[in-house]
């Protein structure tokens, strides 16, 4: 008789509406195994949950452990559980070999006999467990001798589940990507779900890009801040550059913002605002001094809204308060985030995506660009939860701001 290969998992939660037995029953096909469901319990009110034993067939244990290796990601477990498997960093800043690489999901560990919860949730990282807890940590973070966790074994993983309140702005969309639904219509789903969070104590973080200024939608943001509804901002050097050239000279990249005219010796305003900042000695003193009174950067500053810039070789100057070190730079990312409630990001694909690596599924995410790609990249790069919305959003954000004054009035 030939040896089967097969092992009993289990999976719990909003099953059926959350489509997450759907993903499982697709893994499992999709990698050519088999599976018999042993017993499966529908929740019988919407706040329910619902149950499944399933028991999967692989063709050898290389395949059954290939298999199970993708199910338990997608929040199914063993029903005999098995201790983490654990190894030290033979030295600092290196991982051992098989090391668990996390999702952004939020993560367990079985460990002496119960689940422990991985703390500071984030995707493409190791684990490492000390004095029975259990924290996501960057590999620059590894020091020699830490315990890692290596393998799948003893590990649970809860995907997001569908919203249970009322219609909302994820519901609506679905977490899709289109340039062709009523923009109207979003702008004041998309105000009304941030003036939510607000309301409900939610911290909401800004991700910009320069496009804001460039495409006239910065006093839209400007405005945001000051009335509360933006609590910290993550951009480069060159929003900050722009939006200080435009909250000055009236221009960005040399452009007039209001009629698109180009300015005359305007090609050099950018470094003309760079260059203010430096005779200021920052941004929050050139604000001081009276030299920047209004826009974004000096809503952060009379707000006490913080910011992080984040340097790259291709700023100009960069700015005095701009992180050149990208270490520290991503440090200061992450301690922003904590406990974001809801991530706006606008018009940068690589801030959106590096920031969209350090949050857990669980956070709200939107990501406004007039590029396709800027949007779906975000996605394929693993924020898969990212409300992707295609379009200008010169004419995007002050929609959503005017649906916002209206909600506050």
């Amino acid at each position: 008789m030939a040896k089967k290969f097969e092992h009993e998992i289990e999976v719990k939660g909003h099953l059926i509406d959350s489509l997450i037995l759907t993903k499982i029953f697709d893994i499992i096909m999709d990698l050519n195994g088999e599976f018999q469901v042993q017993e499966f319990t529908v929740g019988k009110r919407k706040k329910d949950e619902s149950y499944a034993k399933i028991i999967i067939q692989g063709k050898s244990q290389q395949h059954l452990n290939q298999i199970l290796e993708a199910v338990y990601r997608e929040g199914a477990t063993s029903k005999i559980q098995q201790q983490i498997a654990l190894k030290p960093a033979p030295k600092d800043m290196v991982m051992p070999d098989d090391f668990y690489s996390t999702t952004n999901n939020h993560t367990e560990v079985f460990y002496k006999a119960k689940w422990v919860k991985v703390e500071n949730m984030m995707m493409d990282k190791c684990v490492v467990v000390k004095s029975n807890r259990a924290f996501c940590t960057p590999i620059r973070q590894v020091k020699k001798g830490d315990t890692i966790v290596v393998g799948e074994r003893g590990i649970r993983v809860t995907p997001p589940e569908r919203p249970r309140e009322g219609v909302n702005l994820f519901q609506f969309m679905g977490s899709g990507s289109s340039s062709e639904r009523p923009t109207q219509h979003i702008a004041r789903k998309v105000a009304q779900d941030i003036y939510k969070t607000k309301k409900q104590g939610g911290k909401i973080v800004l991700v910009g890009g320069p496009a804001i200024v460039h495409t006239g939608a910065s006093d839209s943001i400007a405005t945001l801040i000051k009335f509360g509804f933006i609590d910290a901002v993550l951009a480069g050097n060159a929003l900050a550059v722009h939006d200080i050239e435009y909250s000055t000279l009236g221009t960005s990249l040399g452009m007039n913002v209001r009629d698109g005219t180009l300015a005359i010796r305007g090609h050099r305003n950018h470094m003309q605002a760079i260059n203010s900042v430096f005779k200021a000695g920052s941004i929050s003193k050139m604000v001081q001094k009276r030299m920047l009174t209004k826009g974004i950067m000096y809503e952060c500053v009379r707000k006490n809204v913080p910011f992080v810039l984040a340097g790259s070789l291709r700023d100009d100057g960069p700015l005095p308060d701009v992180l050149t070190d990208m270490t520290i730079a991503q440090r200061k990312y992450k301690e922003v985030l904590k406990d974001a409630k809801m991530v706006i990001m606008i018009a940068t694909m690589l801030h959106s995506i590096a920031t969209g690596n350090m949050l857990p599924a669980d956070v709200k995410v939107i990501v406004v660009d007039i590029n396709q790609p800027t949007v779906t990249k975000l996605m394929d790069r693993g924020t898969w939860q990212a409300l992707g919305i295609v379009t200008d959003v010169g004419a995007f954000l002050p929609l959503v701001t005017q649906e916002i004054q209206k909600l506050i009035k």
